[in-house]
């Protein structure tokens, strides 16, 4: 029986930080055993707000790829693969454009958000207001069903699911699969500075290969409640950067909902909670930091993975526009 395919992946713009591991990495290695799982390296969509730095997005390639490894991605059970050597995914979203008005792309929340944060204006890239058919074109090329995402995401994989149905509609069959997407219990976690996003740019997320001195320094500087002025002070648990962290890592949720009580009520001080989350953290960045030093001392076998992963990967993407040209009756030689 064939398993269901789940295609995800990162725009290669810096190493990877908890964020994403409380999001969508934790989901990705719950499914590579039970789904075929595809990995993007997404080189090219990170071009389109790095235009400027595209040494910055081909350094990044190797490190999000040994963040994968070091977190416990598996390549011999899921598929680590290149955008920017798949020309088919290019090719897609060339197609996707015609089925897709430019209204709906900049009416889209996720670019609506994104235009606003990084100050575009009306001097927005094209290839940035394209975003959401380019993704649509990564998630079908795979005819993956599942897409593991974190929250903010999620409009794009709605708009990826209209795109489907007008291909398929247009092609008079069902051609394409639509995709639901994963959203996990922690939601988006915020930056350490209290702000709605954690980011690589920001300088307000813990990386994933964070020192034992960056985390304590990370956990130290954390929002908490302003007006928490002493132990014995009501404090809210709403906005509070610190819980907010611990409810996406304590393992321990029903001590967790008991501290948060004791914490309202008063009686409860910041630095208990920060130790208790510092120790979590700790705990579990030291084995992904320790694997992802031995794994950098071997590019070679990193940069094979990446290899093998878009070979693979290739096969199937060409596959899908071939039966999507077909499909929808083009000129063929």
């Amino acid at each position: 029986m064939n398993k269901p395919i789940i295609m995800t992946g990162d725009r290669t713009t810096g190493p990877l930080h908890i964020g994403h591991y409380a999001g969508s990495l934790a989901n990705r290695l719950r499914y590579q055993d039970s789904h075929d799982q595809f990995l993007l390296l997404a080189d090219t969509q990170a071009l389109t707000d790095n235009a400027h730095d595209p040494a910055k997005v081909r350094r990044s390639v190797i490190e999000i790829a040994l963040d994968y490894l070091a977190v416990g991605i598996n390549p011999a059970r899921t598929t680590i693969c290149l955008q920017s050597h798949l020309p088919a995914l290019a090719e897609l979203s060339m197609l996707y454009l015609n089925f897709v008005t430019v209204a709906r792309l900049e009416r889209n929340p996720t670019i609506k958000d994104e235009i606003r944060a990084r100050g575009f204006g009306r001097d927005i890239p094209a290839g940035f207001l394209c975003y959401p058919a380019a993704q649509a074109a990564d998630i079908t090329a795979f005819k993956a069903t599942v897409v593991p995402v974190g929250e903010d995401q999620a409009p794009l994989i709605e708009q990826t699911n209209e795109i489907v149905r007008r291909i398929n509609a247009t092609a008079g069959s069902t051609v394409l699969p639509e995709a639901q997407a994963i959203i996990p219990k922690a939601g988006r976690l915020p930056g350490i500075d209290g702000k709605a996003k954690m980011s690589k740019s920001g300088g307000n997320a813990i990386p994933l290969s964070a020192s034992p001195d960056d985390i304590r320094a990370a956990v130290k500087a954390m929002f908490t409640d302003p007006n928490h002025l002493r132990i014995e002070d009501p404090g809210r648990v709403e906005g509070n950067v610190v819980f907010a962290y611990l409810d996406a890592f304590d393992p321990d949720q029903d001590e967790l909902a008991e501290l948060k009580r004791q914490y309202e009520r008063g009686g409860l001080g910041d630095g208990k909670i920060k130790a208790r989350l510092e120790a979590i953290l700790q705990d579990l960045l030291a084995p992904i930091r320790t694997r992802r030093r031995q794994l950098s001392e071997d590019r070679g076998y990193i940069l094979e993975v990446i290899k093998e992963g878009t070979e693979r990967a290739r096969a199937h993407t060409e596959a899908t526009k071939r039966e999507v040209v077909s499909a929808l009756g083009l000129f063929q030689l």
